[in-house]
């Protein structure tokens, strides 16, 4: 069982910059064919200020994180037993190509279902602009398959 003192724990933060060949690259990727996801005069004649991201690109950029998996590690996690169980999504405003975003995530909750077997970690994201600004809250749920072996980790 993971120590529930953990719940509440912040992580490191960091920043990413949107880049318009990785917002192209994900479009194509994700089957986008809307020009204004993809070309900067579409986006610009929508009446965007540049290429947009799709809805779920920062969900994204949150898992290409190069630390993503450090705090499993510190929770003392078997990754073998990782599932990804369910992600969600609070946007409060757009996020265009060429802007900053910066992510703090944290422990949200920690808990277990069928006498253990399941356990659940709670991972919320706030993600903010280069002035602060709030822009979206991510919520990750992360599922550990215990068996009898693990029960420990």
């Amino acid at each position: 069982m993971i120590d529930r003192k953990h719940i509440g724990r912040v992580l490191p933060s960091y920043e990413v910059e949107i880049e318009r060949g990785r917002l192209r690259f994900f479009a194509k990727a994700i089957g986008e064919t809307n020009p204004v996801f993809i070309d900067d005069q579409a986006a610009r004649a929508a009446g965007h200020p540049s290429i947009p991201i799709p809805a779920t690109f920062l969900f994204t950029l949150e898992r290409e994180h190069s630390h993503r998996f450090d705090y499993l590690q510190m929770l003392g996690v078997d990754l073998h037993h990782v599932l990804h169980g369910e992600q969600s999504f609070v946007y409060h405003k757009p996020v265009y190509a060429g802007e900053t975003v910066i992510f703090e995530p944290r422990i949200a909750d920690i808990y277990d279902t069928k006498g253990g077997a399941l356990e659940f970690i709670a991972l919320e994201t706030a993600v903010k602009d280069q002035h602060a600004a709030p822009v979206a809250e991510l919520r990750s749920l992360i599922v550990l398959r215990r068996s009898e072996g693990n029960q420990n980790a």
